[in-house]
């Protein structure tokens, strides 16, 4: 069986999911990257798209996110992002981050009175 190890998804309003998986799969600008334990200290940024985590009992849990940075250290996995949505799947993760970054350029185009 993997070794399990630490993964949070955070933005700026809440811990969007937090727990122990065996791998997690998240699209950076250069590719699809996989996250095994003891994997390589590493810091990048995340593409919008699906993030996919996968627990030690076989659950999977897909996350649609919209930008952000992840950060690989000590079976510590933190991505950090903008905006994140939990869904039910890949196809579903990708169509929430799509409506994410709709949101985002709304507030842009249109901000908050102050």
């Amino acid at each position: 069986m993997a070794k399990a190890f630490q993964v949070d998804v955070v933005s700026p309003e809440a811990t969007v999911w937090s727990g122990e998986a065996v791998i997690v799969v998240a699209r950076t600008p250069d590719g699809e990257l996989g996250i095994m334990a003891d994997h390589e200290p590493l810091m990048g940024a995340l593409s919008t798209g699906a993030v996919e985590i996968e627990t030690e009992s076989g659950e999977r849990t897909t996350i649609g996110v919209h930008g952000g940075f992840i950060q690989v250290l000590d079976n510590q996995v933190t991505l950090i992002t903008d905006r994140a949505q939990i869904t039910e799947d890949h196809a579903a993760a990708k169509a929430a981050a799509a409506v994410l970054a709709e949101v985002e350029a709304d507030e842009e185009t249109f901000p908050a009175e102050p």
